[in-house]
């Protein structure tokens, strides 16, 4: 009995004892579910399109109930000419703006992730040209 472990050129046999010395032997890697992965691309994909679209959407859709059933209150100057219609259709932009940031954002933390692991899952091959 040989107090070194056997040089790398052997092949561990599956049977062999493992010593404290030695490394622990990697977990089993379960084969990955295509179809799993692409659902959760899928789902993270769709999420972030409505709370972006919703985002945009709602806002506008809340100006335009306001105008249509409290124009007194739209009507309202704050200084001089600026109404509160008129701010509020002013802000539309930077919201809009902001929708948009955190729509990149998002995409780029959550799905981008995802996506790369499935495009890799397809063609393992690409994974150096990509970055």
């Amino acid at each position: 009995m040989s107090y070194y472990p056997p040089p790398p050129s052997y092949p561990e046999q599956p049977g062999q004892p493992h010593h404290s010395w030695q490394a622990p032997p990697p977990p089993p890697v379960p084969p990955a579910d295509p179809r799993r992965e692409i659902r959760t691309l899928s789902a993270a994909y769709q999420r972030l399109r409505r709370v972006a679209s919703l985002t945009a959407l709602g806002y506008f859709v809340l100006f335009l109930l306001l105008s249509a059933y409290l124009p007194g209150l739209m009507t309202t100057k704050i200084t001089g000419g600026l109404t509160i219609a008129l701010m509020l259709g002013l802000i539309q932009l930077p919201v809009t703006l902001i929708a948009v940031a955190a729509y990149e954002k998002s995409a780029r933390r959550r799905v981008d992730p995802l996506a790369e692991a499935v495009r890799l899952q397809a063609d393992p091959t690409t994974e150096g040209a990509r970055r």
